[in-house]
Parts: C-alpha cells; structure tokens; sequence
C-alpha cells in the first residue's frame, strides 16, 4: 500500500486561520502540529482562563469575548492567528470574519470533516473527557454538512477541507507571501509619478535617471534597464488624457515583464481595465482617449493589456518595509494588508464627502496626520512641485496639464523631473499652490510627545520617558521654545568625570584618564571649556535656504537657543548679528560649500556668563557674596574686639572665621571674572566646537581633530574680518591615556588653566563615537572642573576636609546614566535629520532629550 501524498494547504503569511470541526476532530493536535504555540488562540484555554475549567460551558460567553479581544490584537498587530474552536456554527464564525475584515487580513478556513464514530471514540478516551450529551456530536455534524457549502459566500478567501484522519494526518501547511509582500527587494529604486500617456516625457525622464531604452524593429520603446541594477517602481495611472497611452503601456509592460520595473495601478488603470473587459463604465477623464488608440492597435496587444491590468497589485512593500509605493496613498494601518477596503484606499484615497468649487472631491489629508515609519510615495492628486510631508511624497507633478514628470531616487531622496512637453489636456482645476506652508498641514501632533514613551535609537537601544517627565518637557516647550520647525537638536548633559581621592580635591584629570583607558579609549582630546552657557545655532546661508529646507518663511536665517530649546536672546537685532558674523566666517571659509549644505548645525559655548545667567547670579551667587560680605567681616571685628580685652581661647574661632571670610572672598572672584558688560554684539563671544550636522549628514559622529579644524577656520575667518572678534578659539591637547607622560602634560596643562581662571576641560575620545569591548556605549565627555569653578557650585567652603569627605559620596551613576541616555537621544534626533525623516520624528527624539533633564539629578554634578 503506498503512503497517501500529503495535502499541501496553502496559508496566507497574514491571515486568520479558523479550523472548523466537531468536537474530538483533531484541530487542537492539528494546530500543535502545524502552527506556533503562540499564534494558537483555544477557545478552551480562554475558558480556562475565566474559570479555571476548560470544560466549564457556562463560561462559553465570556471566553469567546477574551477569545476575540486576542485575536484582535494579534492581527492589529500583523501576526498570523490561528483559531482553535469548533466554529461550525455561521454566527461563531461571523464574528471572526469580521474581526479578519476589521484589520484588513483574509479569513482562511481549515474544515477537519472526521467522521462521527472517530470523534465520539476520541472524546470518550479524553483524560479530561467532557460530559456531553449523546446528541452533541451529531449535531454539530450537521451544521458541518451545512457549513460546507456556505464558506466561501461567508467571505472565507480560501476553504480547505480535509476528509478522514489520514489526509489531516497527511496535510502540509505552505505559507504564502502577500502579493504586496516585496520586503526582500532592497532597491535602489526610481520611483516615477503619474505619466497619463506622456510617452515623450517619459523617455527622457528615464534616459535622464540613467536607464538605457530598448526599442522593437519600428524603433517603438518596449523596455530599459538601469546598467547600475537600478529597478523603476511606476505609481500607476499610465493611461488616459496623453497623447500615447499604448506607447506608455508597451514600455512599461516591457520593463515589468523583464524585471527591471514594478507598477502599481492607478485609478484610470482600474478603470480602462473593466473597460477592455466590457463592463459598463462612465467614460470620462481621458479614458475616450485611451480607448481610441487601443482601438488602433493589435487585438493580441489590447489582450496583453488587460492581463497586464488584472495582474497589478493594490501596493507594494519594499525594502525591509521601509518603503511603501501605491497610488493615492496609504495610513500605516493599511501597509502590507489585504482586503477590498485597502485597494480602494490604495486607488482612490479617501475623500470627505464634500466637492470643491470645481465639483471634484475633497481628499481626505491622511498624509497630514502620517506617523508610520516606512516613507509612502504615492501619486494621484496633482501638485505643482514634489515635497515631502511626513515621510510621504506625491510624485504626481501634472505632466499630462503641462507640469513635469517626476521621479524619487530612493534611498537617496532625490527628486529628478523633466518638463511637458506642451499642455496635452486642461486640468478641470488648477494645480494646488505650491506656496510657503501650503502642504505642511500638522506636522506637529500632541500624542507624538505625550504620556509615556519608548523612543528605538540606533545607538543605545530603546530609551524610555515617563509621563511625568514628559508633561514637564511640554510645558517647556509649549510656552518658551524657539519655533518647532527650527528645533531640531538639544545637547546632551555631561557627565563628570569620578571622584577624585586626593587630598583636597574632588575632581581631577587623572580620574577622567584612568575612566576611558578602562573602558580601551587610548586616544583623548582635552578641550578647554569656556565658562559660558551651551547655545545650539542653526545657521542657513540665507533666508531662502531657511525657508526651504525648515519651512519658515518669517525672513529668519537661523536661530540660537539653549539646552531647553528657549531663545537664547530676547534682542533678535543682537542674535542677528551673532548669525550674520558666523555666516560671513561659514562663507569665507567655503564651509557650505565643501559641506553641500545651505545650513549648518553648531554646539557652543556663548559668554560671558551673565549674559544669559543674569538671574542666578543675583538670586544665588550675589546673594551669597553679599552675605558674606555683610556678616564675616562684623563677626571678624567682634572677634578680634573680644581678644583685645582679653577673652581667652579665641584663637581657633578667629582662625576658622578668617578662613571662611578668605573663602567667601574667592568666591566672589570666581564668579565675577566670568561676567562682564555687553553692548548689541560687542562684547559677547561665541566658542563653537562641534559641527553636528549639514544636509544629508550627521557630523557629530566624525571624530574631535576634523571638528577643531572646520572650528580653527572659521575662528581664524574671523578674526580677520572687521571689528572686534566674536568667535572665541577653543583651546585643547592631545593625551594618550596609556602613556604616563602624556597623562602628566595633560593634568599639568589643566591645572594651568584653571589656575588662570578657566573653568576646567572636557575630555572627550578622539574618534567621538565609541563602544566598549561589550557593545556599550562609552561616555562622549568628561567633564574635569577646577578647584575655584566648584567653590561656586559648592559652596565658598567646599574645600575644607570635612565638606569633601562629604562629597567625596555624591552619586555619580544616575547622572552617568542620563548622559548617556541623552547623548544617543541627540545623536537619534540628528541621524532623523540628516536622513530627511519627517519634522516630528527629529522630534521625538529632541523632545525626549527635554524631558528627560527633568529626572531628579543633582543639578551640580
């Protein structure tokens, strides 16, 4: 006897998979044999779960509703379920092909038709055999017979019936892929908007994008291919209005049929399809003139087009999903998905009831409220120029009403067009303006920052913000940051290096060495660091380049502002100035131009001090001096006054007082030599130290020495330009953490600079982005701050024994950890920005940074 071939079932790779049995049929062992456990949802586990006995079927209600809630969020979620439960009756399995429509995946139907005697032996031989009547089994027999001819019409999109244990025992679950399923296709891809019949345009759009044309003996264009393996991806509508749908078509249709494009349809394609397959449609839009020149051609090539027609699907996902290609758009929800209500999204888009004053539909703006992670290029409604919109992009630049062709190199983002040739048909409405602001819609969104998050980084994994946090940053930023378009960065805190051990010390360099040789880092830079307040500065080479690459069109060329994204200064003339100085540097040393970029990202210091920390220094640091001032010398009097009528043991009392009044004096000094008056721009100085990002590009990765050098020019700029210098140099060395010569210089050359006066030196890794031997992130700064800097944070008298043994115990992991967080959040905002992601996806990273300086630190460590 020879084994019985196995039954291969064909499942959806997304699908709801409902078995349909009777009791003691097989399903729960067919789903262990042929499905994850995870992706089986039991109807007797979930009465289980509600009362604690699988066979309880008075809980039957309640386990089905809990049965329904998991089989929802799995599919809302796109993994494939599997329902194990009887379902022979059509409400039960009602509900379930309304959840599958519900979340736009296809009900698939697995019949196991056993025979009756098998499935009461079965449950009779059960060690958890349910008490049933005798009439059990045979009635749901006959729902099955009855439910065998109704499944299709149910809107099951395949129904497979396995007859007898041995072909359930010899069945085989094959996954297919969604049609749309093109993930593993990586590109690159030339993705070419709505062509309606505008062969020319097309030819030379693609000669333009590199493609070679091949062409058949009567020198008619039937295909191109890219000599770089490039693939042209067409958004649909190729037809209708143009001077040469059949030209289009031949093209196209040769392309996909040799593998070097792929097309989606378009609304017209759908159209022009039912029409060739004599359907009674309305003829209009430009489809008198398709059909007219199919007429002219061969019955076998008007054959070929509608095979050509019947074979597009809805979209396609590309690239890891990273790119979606439809026509007229589609939600996130919908990507991947299979149902008629997204191909009628993916044709037609959605509309809001209303007409306009040309009659047309309202489109529905679903690109305005996009948040999906994949960018959706898309066609349809016609524009005057392509732009993006989070992370979406119509390509459809009205060709065929004397616009342009238009295509989108992906992945690099760039937009290629090509104009009409003349006016081949007049559009009912006029293209919709390309002005300032015109399609920027809501690009900002309350639920994208609010309550808590998870933000992905690609360099330190997920970073969580709190609610709490998060509410403290939107009220920040709601009511004092610069404008959100221009907001595209805030830096990162920095750690302090470790406690120091010596004697009366409680920050050394050597601490900050030992740290990063530990963590492998040989090679450090020591930057002097100014003793100033951290500026962010966007700074566009014009108004224009500011307008056009941001969105604001106030005449602004750029902004400052501080690490909570305020304005830096309340005198716009003044920040002007300041911008207008470094723009002339930026120019002079031809920064944006060897860069490719009209606007450049910096990190700085701004001084002096008082310019923007006016308020601390009289609420905190005058204050203090000032009482000081007031009460030690009186005390020191009354001292000396006592000693001279001859109180004894004063001495030690006088000695301490004196040394507080000594104290207090150096701290008066530390903080006035970093304040000092400013007039408009005379006076302030600007200590730039790292470029973060230009077009196209996260510079905050490139190492130390490349950003001191662009730094070095453009302070060198100027200097020699007119008047008093605004950008101040920043002072740094070299030192090798494994060399203790090298170690000595450095903590020689930080002790010089602060005993001069400076606030102390960061050190950073030379190569600037480093991980350690376990895949961590190592620390990007190390800040090492001088013994009079930290009397002002401290105290006046933080340097004696007892107060640094005190500190000596201040917890650093906290604050370590922070920095950290931080830093990958700025990096993540500037990888967003340089990769061309939408405004509130920079945001969410750059918010997130806000928030979380609002966790309880030590705010002088």
């Amino acid at each position: 006897m020879t084994d019985r071939p196995a039954r291969r079932l064909a499942v959806p790779d997304l699908s709801l998979v409902v078995l349909v049995g009777t009791t003691g049929a097989g399903k729960s062992s067919f789903a262990r044999k042929h499905f994850l456990p995870t992706q089986v949802v039991s109807s007797d586990v979930c009465r289980g779960l509600v009362a604690d006995d699988e066979n309880d079927q008075s809980a039957s209600p309640d386990a089905f509703d809990v049965l329904h809630y998991i089989v929802g969020k799995r599919l809302a979620a796109g993994r494939l379920t599997v329902v194990d439960a009887t379902n022979v009756q059509p409400e039960s399995r009602r509900a379930l092909v309304r959840l599958a429509r519900e979340h736009d995946v296809l009900p698939v139907a697995i019949v196991l038709d056993v025979p009756q005697h098998i499935c009461a032996e079965r449950n009779a031989a059960r060690a958890d055999r349910r008490d049933m009547g005798a009439h059990v089994i045979p009635r749901q027999q006959r729902e099955l017979r009855r439910s065998l001819k109704s499944l299709e019409r149910e809107g099951f999109r395949k129904v497979h019936v396995l007859r007898g244990p041995a072909e359930v025992d010899s069945a085989e679950v094959e996954y297919e892929k969604r049609y749309n399923d093109l993930r593993h296709l990586t590109g690159p891809f030339d993705v070419i908007g709505d062509i309606h019949g505008c062969r020319a345009e097309l030819e030379t759009l693609l000669v333009r994008l590199g493609y070679a044309l091949e062409r058949d003996g009567q020198g008619r264009p039937v295909g191109a291919a890219h000599p770089a393996g490039r693939t042209a991806v067409f958004v649909g509508d190729l037809v209708d209005r143009g001077p040469d749908t059949p030209g289009v078509l031949r093209l196209v249709m040769g392309m996909v049929a040799a593998g070097t494009a792929l097309c989606v349809p378009g609304n017209h394609e759908n159209k022009l399809g039912r029409a060739l397959d004599g359907k009674q449609v309305r003829v209009a839009h430009g489809l008198q003139e398709s059909l007219d020149q199919l007429a002219a051609e061969s019955e076998e090539f008007r054959a070929e087009v509608q095979a050509f027609i019947r074979g597009l699907v809805s979209h396609y996902l590309l690239d890891d999903g990273r790119l979606v290609v439809c026509h007229a758009g589609l939600p996130e929800k919908y990507h991947g998905r299979t149902s008629g209500r997204v191909r009628s999204f993916a044709l037609y888009g959605d509309t809001t009831g209303e007409t306009d004053e040309y009659g047309l539909p309202v489109r529905y703006p679903w690109a305005e409220e996009y948040r999906g992670r994949a960018l959706v290029v898309y066609g349809h409604t016609p524009v005057p120029t392509a732009s993006f919109l989070n992370n979406t992009i119509c390509l459809d630049t009205g060709c065929v009403f004397g616009g342009t062709l238009t295509a989108l190199r992906y992945p690099e983002r760039e937009l290629v067009r090509v104009d009409a040739e003349q006016e081949w048909y007049a559009p009912v409405r006029p293209l919709v303006s390309d002005a300032p602001g015109a399609r920027e819609g809501r690009p900002l969104d309350l639920a994208d920052v609010a309550g808590r998050r998870v933000v992905e980084t690609g360099h330190h994994g997920r970073v969580a913000v709190r609610e709490e946090n998060a509410a403290a940053a939107l009220e920040v930023m709601s009511r004092f940051a610069v404008d959100p378009r221009l907001l595209v960065h805030l830096p990162p805190t920095m750690a302090p290096s470790p406690t120091s051990r010596r004697e009366g010390w409680l920050e050394h360099p050597e601490e900050a060495f030992a740290a990063y040789r530990a963590d492998g880092v040989r090679q450090v830079v020591c930057e002097e660091k100014h003793m100033g307040s951290r500026a962010v500065v966007l700074l566009c080479r014009d108004a224009a380049a500011a307008e056009k690459r941001f969105g604001v069109a106030d005449g602004t060329a750029g902004a400052l502002w501080t690490r909570t994204g305020r304005a830096f200064l309340d005198d716009r003339e003044v920040s002007g100035g300041i911008l207008d100085r470094l723009r002339r540097a930026a120019e002079e040393t031809g920064l944006f131009g060897e860069l490719g970029s009209d606007w450049l990202l910096l990190d700085a210091e701004l001084m002096p001090w008082s310019l923007k920390a006016s308020g601390l220094l009289r609420r905190q640091y005058a204050a203090v001096g000032a009482a000081a001032g007031a009460a030690l010398p009186a005390a020191l009097a009354a001292l000396e006054q006592a000693a001279a009528r001859g109180v004894p043991d004063l001495a030690g009392l006088t000695a301490h007082q004196r040394a507080r009044s000594a104290d207090a004096a150096a701290f008066t000094e530390a903080y006035r030599r970093y304040c000092w008056a400013t007039d408009g721009v005379e006076g302030i100085r600007l200590a730039p130290f790292q470029l973060l990002a230009a077009e196209g590009a996260n510079l905050a990765v490139q190492p130390h020495d490349r950003h001191l050098e662009w730094i070095d020019r453009l302070v060198a700029a100027d200097a020699g330009g007119p008047g008093a210098a605004l950008l101040h140099p920043t002072a740094r060395l070299v030192v090798d953490t494994a060399d203790e010569a090298s170690v000595a210089a450095g903590t020689a050359w930080w002790k010089e600079l602060t005993g001069a006066g400076g606030e102390g030196m960061v050190v950073k890794p030379m190569a600037s982005l480093v991980r350690g031997e376990d895949g961590r992130l190592v620390q990007p700064g190390l800040k090492v701050r001088g013994r009079e800097y930290l009397r002002i944070i401290y105290g006046p008298d933080y340097t004696r024994p007892e107060q640094l043994e005190r500190l000596r115990g201040r917890s650093l992991g906290h604050k370590r950890s922070l920095a950290l967080r931080e830093y990958a959040l700025g990096l993540e905002a500037l990888d967003r920005l340089a990769a061309g992601e939408p405004l509130w996806r920079v945001h969410e990273a750059v918010f997130a940074v806000l928030a979380l300086e609002s966790e309880p630190v030590d705010p002088r460590l």
